[in-house]
C-alpha cells in the first residue's frame, strides 16, 4: 500500500494512521503543540549505523492485531499489515521525515527520469546481488508483476490502491534484467510514490495476491536484512531474525518480536519491561507510560487523517437527506478535544483527507461541501425528509426508525467518552445511535465485511503527494472507500486528476473534485493528530517519524544506553 492505509480508531488519537504528541524528551508541559508546529520536528532518536550497538532483541507493539492479510498490496490490508510487511520484505524507497524520497541502494543503484513524447519514463538501475529469499532475482520482472496486479486491468486483483500503477503504460526490460524501464501515459509528477515495495512474481496471479497471503506471511518471497522465523498466531507474535542471505549492511539486533494486544495491556507491557515502546495515545495512557524507569517520550505531527464512514447501504442511511443531516450534527471540535484531552495539543477540525493542514495545497474542503456543527439545520433537514420525531424524540419514517449503529474498536475512557458524545450528538437531532464494542482484533474483519453503520478510523500517508491517492480515498470502486458514495461521473474526475503535468495544477483540481466527493455525505473527515511513543532510553531509529521511516537494519540500541 503506497498510500493511505486505513487503521481503527484506537484512542484519543485514534489509532490506525497515527496519532499524538512529539519531541525527544517532550512533555505535556509549557505551550500547546499543534500540528502545524510540530509538522517539521521528528523524534525517533535518529543515529548513525555504526552508533547503534551491534546485537540485542527488541519487542514492539503491533498496532490492534496480527491481520490475516499479509499482502499490503492487498485491499484488505490495514497498517498492521504494512509494519509486518516492512520487518521481512524489499524497502526499495523511503523518505525523509519532510518527505524527501530516498532510493535504498541495497535494490535501487539509480532511478532517472526523463520525458519522451510528453510521456515520464523513469528507468530504475537495480542492484545486481539483489534477490528474494527463494533466489528469485529481483529484477525488472519484480517491477512488471508489481505493475500488473496492481494497475486495475484486472479486477481480479483485489488491490487497495491502483493510483499511480493505473497511469503507467509499461514496464520493459532495459539494457539487461536488473533494469526495469516505467513508462508512463504523460507527465506523473508523483512517480517516486510508486515501487516503494515490490511483489514476488509467484504472487503476481489473483489467488496468491487475494488468498495466498492469509494467515501465511510467506517468509520466502521476502528479502532484506531480517528474515520472519515464527508466526505464532495463537499468541499473536512474529518473529523476525538476522536474514542469513542479505547481501546488505546486516540487522543491528538479533531478533525482532512483534506482538498484538489492546492499548491498556501495551502500557502495562511497556512498564514491566516486556515491551521495548509502546504508544501513548492519550493522556492517560502517557501519564502511565512516564512511569516506567527512565521512559524517554517521543512526539511528532504524523500524515493521519481520521475520519467517520458513513455506510449509504446501511437501511437508516441509504438517503442522502439523512447522512448530510446526521454529519451536521457531528461537532468535530468536541470530538477532538476529546481525543487529546489532557496532551497539551491542540488542532482545528481537520478539512482534507488529500492534504494535511502543514502541506502545500491543502484547503479547508469540509467547510466548503458539508459546512460545520449546525444540529438545527440537520433537524431541519430531517424534517423536509419526512423524518418524524416520536414520543420518545427518535424520529421515524415509514415505520422505521432513525436507528443507526457505531462499530467502538477496543475500550478504553477515551473510546468509551466519544461514543457517549456521539450518543447525546445523535439523539440532539433525533436519532438512535446504538454502540456495539468489538475487540480492536477484529477491525479488520468489520472493515471486510463492512459490518457497521458508522465507524471513526483513520488513513496514513507513507508518501508526501497526497493528491495523488484522492481517488483511492473517493472513487466509489476503491477499496479504501467504505461509504458505498460516489458516482461514475465523479469517478472519472478524480482519475482525470492525474493527466495534470504538476502537483500544483493537480492540488487545485483536487480540492475542486473533493468538496464533490464530500457533498455525497459518507465520509467526514474529523483530526489529523501527533504521534506518541514512551520508548525505553537509547532505543535508537525508532519512533515518531512523519513522513520518515528508519530502515530495519538500523533499528537497535544506542551505543553506551
Amino acid at each position: 500500500m503506497r498510500r493511505p492505509i486505513r487503521h481503527g480508531v484506537t484512542t484519543a488519537a485514534v489509532a490506525a494512521l497515527a496519532l499524538l504528541l512529539a519531541g525527544c524528551g517532550g512533555g505535556a508541559d509549557g505551550p500547546a503543540q499543534t500540528g502545524q508546529s510540530l509538522s517539521t520536528t521528528p523524534s525517533f532518536n535518529q543515529q548513525p549505523y555504526d552508533n547503534v550497538k551491534d546485537g540485542g532483541q527488541v519487542t514492539l507493539p503491533m498496532r490492534a492485531e496480527i491481520t490475516p492479510q499479509f499482502n499490503t498490496f492487498q485491499g484488505d490490508g490495514t497498517t498492521d499489515t504494512r509494519l509486518a510487511w516492512d520487518w521481512y520484505n524489499p524497502i526499495m524507497v523511503t523518505y525523509t521525515p519532510t518527505g524527501d524520497p530516498q532510493f535504498n541502494p541495497d535494490y535501487i543503484v539509480e532511478a532517472k527520469e526523463a520525458e519522451t513524447g510528453g510521456n515520464t519514463t523513469i528507468t530504475y538501475t537495480l542492484n545486481p546481488k539483489a534477490v528474494f529469499n527463494d533466489g528469485t532475482p529481483i529484477d525488472w520482472r519484480a517491477f512488471e508483476s508489481t505493475w500488473k496486479a496492481n494497475n486495475g486491468s484486472n479486477t481480479a486483483f483485489i488491490a487497495n490502491s491502483t493510483d499511480g500503477y493505473d497511469r503507467i503504460t509499461s514496464v520493459a526490460r532495459g539494457t539487461d534484467d536488473r533494469q526495469a524501464v516505467v513508462t508512463f501515459k504523460g507527465g506523473y509528477a508523483a512517480w517516486p510514490g510508486l515501487f516503494n515495495q515490490v511483489l514476488h512474481p509467484k504472487a503476481a496471479t489473483p489467488d496468491a495476491y487475494n488468498k495466498g497471503y492469509l494467515n501465511s506471511p510467506h517468509p520466502e518471497w521476502g528479502a532484506g536484512p531480517y528474515a520472519l522465523t515464527n508466526f505464532d498466531k495463537q499468541n499473536a507474535t512474529l518473529t523476525f531474525e538476522r536474514n542469513p542471505k542479505w547481501w546488505g549492511k546486516k540487522g543491528k539486533l538479533d531478533k525482532v518480536t512483534l506482538v498484538a494486544m489492546e492499548q491498556q495491556a501495551k502500557v502495562n507491557a511497556f512498564r514491566n519491561g516486556q515491551l521495548d515502546a509502546t504508544e501513548a495515545e492519550t493522556a492517560d495512557f502517557l501519564a502511565q507510560a512516564r512511569t516506567a524507569p527512565g521512559a524517554d517520550i517521543r512526539i511528532s505531527g504524523r500524515p493521519s487523517s481520521y475520519l467517520m464512514t458513513f455506510n449509504s447501504t446501511a437501511p437508516a442511511l441509504r438517503e442522502l437527506p439523512v447522512r448530510k443531516a446526521l454529519m451536521q450534527a457531528v461537532d468535530r471540535s468536541q470530538l477532538t478535544q476529546i481525543a487529546f484531552q489532557g496532551m497539551n495539543y491542540t488542532e482545528d477540525p481537520l478539512g482534507s483527507l488529500v492534504n494535511k493542514p502543514y502541506q502545500e495545497g491543502y484547503e479547508d474542503n469540509v467547510a466548503a461541501s458539508i459546512g460545520g456543527f449546525d444540529p438545527e439545520a440537520a433537524k431541519q433537514g430531517l424534517d423536509a425528509a419526512g423524518w418524524t420525531p416520536g414520543p420518545d424524540g427518535i424520529r421515524a419514517k415509514n415505520g422505521q426508525r432513525l436507528a443507526v449503529s457505531y462499530v467502538q474498536t477496543g475500550d478504553s475512557p477515551t473510546k468509551r467518552a466519544t461514543s457517549g458524545a456521539l450518543v447525546a450528538m445523535m439523539k440532539n437531532v433525533g436519532a438512535d445511535l446504538q454502540v456495539r464494542q468489538v475487540p480492536s482484533a477484529q477491525f479488520a474483519t468489520v472493515l471486510a465485511n463492512k459490518e457497521f453503520d458508522l465507524l471513526i478510523s483513520g488513513f496514513f500517508s507513507y508518501d508526501p503527494y497526497g493528491v495523488a491517492g484522492i481517488c483511492q480515498l473517493y472513487c466509489s470502486d476503491s477499496q479504501l472507500n467504505l461509504s458505498g458514495t460516489g458516482t461514475p461521473q465523479l469517478d472519472t474526475e478524480l482519475r482525470a486528476i492525474a493527466d495534470l503535468p504538476t502537483l500544483p495544477e493537480q492540488n487545485t483540481a483536487g480540492n475542486a473534485a473533493e468538496k464533490k466527493a464530500l457533498a455525497t455525505y459518507g465520509l467526514l473527515p474529523i483530526y489529523s493528530g501527533p504521534e506518541v511513543w514512551a520508548t525505553k532510553p537509547g532505543l535508537a531509529n525508532f519512533g515518531a517519524d512523519i513522513f520518515g521511516k528508519p530502515l530495519p537494519e538500523t533499528v537497535g540500541w544506542q551505543n553506551g544506553s
